[in-house]
């Protein structure tokens, strides 16, 4: 036993396992005889009100400990790797795909393509299902484990083959399924490419995808992004503003027939076909408490009523400050954004006395002018574009510009040279409505 041993690097303080001696550097072999292939397995094996626990010390000595705890209690251990296991590659390739079109010399995690249906239910990655055995399957339904996200693209079998550029992808689409007759809560997104998965194809797409609900909570529909750096990949072109309108009309039909239907709204259309099409962003009961946020369905339409609710109640509450000397800041974000972003902070200056605030679109050069949101936005487009530029005494960025919980652009400029160059502080700012009033009045900063 002990192929499958996993590397403990942390003991919570008053823990059991701090109770019990283990340490950091010992390796938990098993869980009742049963070793783990990772994370689910630990977390499945550890609930029961009495376990024992196999752990080998750096010397090579075993010890089985046995173990009384609460139901579900954990026993305050961290692992050397959070998945317990390796990531698994993505086996696809797909016409659309984002990584294929990054410029060469960037830092090697860029360029991983995963495809680990356990980074669905740990960090909410979407999955096509090409890389899940039927066992897989099996353990997801055994263990319960919800939601999944799941990346369809198309419900028409022979065209995911050609879009995924993988043979097994329409037959893939059968594990859907499974997990709908055990009730496995699902998520999903569509990726659209102009001419191949839009049109008549996504509406049988839709259909087809509206039979699993309740199962399937939610559908979002993404436009393709295009970099510049497209060179020998399958060529696709970008929407229009005219395709954006007919896209929205028929997510927005599919809407009315769902509400009725189910009492959901089920299909959403990403922030991005709005904005490309000229039209107001739905308002918030029609995002069905946001389940698709972090595919940019609805950031914009949650970020302005946060906005909306933060300056109302400051208002009630007595007003806003003063600034005497006169505060003046700047906000870069992306072009996408922007006129969100310029309309709140005129809204402010008009209820500060002596606030100014700079609200600069940035170009993103890098991937090329079609990418437009701030998540995207590198270090040196910020340099180039704002070397020039009145600051003020601070400028705010969006946290999705940095690496998560690190201080790095995607092109590793880091955020202390930025400062450096720009000769100003620069303030990370959280994405709620009330965070950005906070980072503009300067409190909490």
């Amino acid at each position: 036993m002990g192929e499958r041993a996993h590397v403990i690097c942390r003991v919570l303080p008053g823990s059991i396992a701090e109770e019990l001696e283990i340490e950091a550097g010992d390796r938990l072999l098993a869980i009742d005889g049963t070793e783990m292939e990772d994370i689910f397995d630990y977390q499945f094996l550890i609930q029961d009100t009495y376990i024992e626990v196999l752990v080998e010390k750096p010397d090579g000595e075993q010890w089985l400990l046995e173990v009384e705890k609460e139901y579900e209690e954990d026993l305050g251990i961290e692992f050397e790797n959070g998945l317990m296991d390796e990531y698994r590659h993505c086996r696809n390739r797909c016409i659309f795909c984002f990584i294929d079109q990054m410029p060469p010399g960037m830092r090697e995690t860029l360029y991983f393509r995963d495809d680990d249906s356990r980074l669905s239910f740990l960090q909410g990655n979407y999955v096509t299902l090409t890389n899940m055995s039927d066992g897989d399957i099996d353990r997801i339904c055994r263990y319960r484990m919800s939601p999944i996200n799941i990346s369809f693209h198309t419900m028409n079998p022979e065209l995911r083959c050609k879009m995924l550029n993988n043979r097994f992808a329409g037959e893939a689409l059968k594990k859907v399924e499974r997990l709908y007759q055990a009730d496995i809560h699902m998520n999903g997104q569509i990726v659209l490419c102009k001419g191949i998965n839009d049109g008549k194809e996504l509406e049988y797409s839709i259909a087809e995808l509206a039979k699993y609900i309740p199962c399937l909570e939610s559908l979002s529909v993404v436009p393709v992004g295009l970099t510049r750096y497209r060179e020998g990949l399958y060529p696709l072109e970008p929407f229009t503003g005219e395709d954006a309108g007919g896209v929205i009309d028929l997510i927005e039909k599919y809407q009315r027939e769902c509400f009725e239907k189910y009492g959901i709204h089920f299909v959403h259309a990403s922030d991005e076909w709005y904005i490309l099409a000229g039209r107001e962003v739905p308002e918030e009961e029609r995002y069905d408490g946001y389940l698709q946020l972090e595919n940019g369905v609805g950031m914009l339409r949650l970020l302005g009523d946060e906005f909306e609710e933060s300056m109302d109640r400051r208002e009630r509450g007595g007003g806003f400050p003063e600034f005497d000397p006169p505060r003046e800041l700047s906000i870069a974000t992306g072009r996408l954004a922007y006129p969100y972003i310029r309309k709140m902070a005129e809204r402010m200056t008009e209820a500060c006395a002596g606030l100014t605030v700079h609200v600069y679109p940035i170009t993103n050069f890098f991937f090329g002018e079609k990418i437009t949101v701030s998540g995207l936005i590198t270090g040196q487009d910020l340099l180039a574009q704002l070397r020039d530029k009145p600051l003020g005494s601070a400028l705010l960025l969006p946290e999705n510009i940095l690496r998560s919980g690190e201080d790095v652009f995607l092109d590793d400029m880091r955020a202390p040279e930025l400062e450096k160059a720009l000769q100003v502080p620069i303030y990370i700012v959280k994405s709620s409505g009330n965070d950005f009033v906070e980072a503009v009045l300067g409190e909490g900063a």
